[in-house]
């Protein structure tokens, strides 16, 4: 089962965020154990660069967080394809646009994120972490 983890949740992991923190970690955990498989996508990783070097104002740390964090999901490609589908879509966050193109190209099951209601009408199930671990301790 693929997976797509929405930047948000990304960054709990990065920036290690409570009360957020554990849940999301968790959520890594499974992919690196092999559970399921969980995505962020290529143009998050440019994003979760950016906001964690200005949280932690320490370039290095954030390298090494986010190596750490490649270990355990994979990277969903973002082509011209995705952007333009994204582009076309004019919701009101173009970001998560683009996270919705990416996670349709590989067929997630659903996108998880602390915003569902930014994909809403997506046709991809958005859920909260605390739902997937729900979801996952029930399959």
């Amino acid at each position: 089962m693929n997976v797509l983890l929405d930047t948000n949740v990304a960054l709990d992991v990065i920036l290690q965020r409570e009360p957020f923190y554990q849940n999301a970690r968790k959520i890594a955990d499974g992919s690196q154990h092999g559970v399921y498989t969980a995505f962020v996508s290529a143009s998050a990783v440019t994003d979760i660069y950016y906001i964690a070097c200005k949280e932690l104002r320490d370039k290095k740390l954030v390298m090494e967080r986010i190596k750490a964090l490649l270990e355990t999901v994979d990277i969903a490609t973002v082509t011209g394809v995705e952007i333009r589908r994204a582009i076309d879509l004019s919701w009101a966050d173009f970001e998560d646009c683009v996270q919705f193109t990416a996670g349709e190209r590989i067929a997630v099951r659903c996108i998880i994120t602390r915003d569902p209601g930014g994909f809403a009408g997506s046709g991809i199930p958005a859920i909260n972490p605390e739902q997937f671990l729900a979801m996952i301790t029930v399959d």
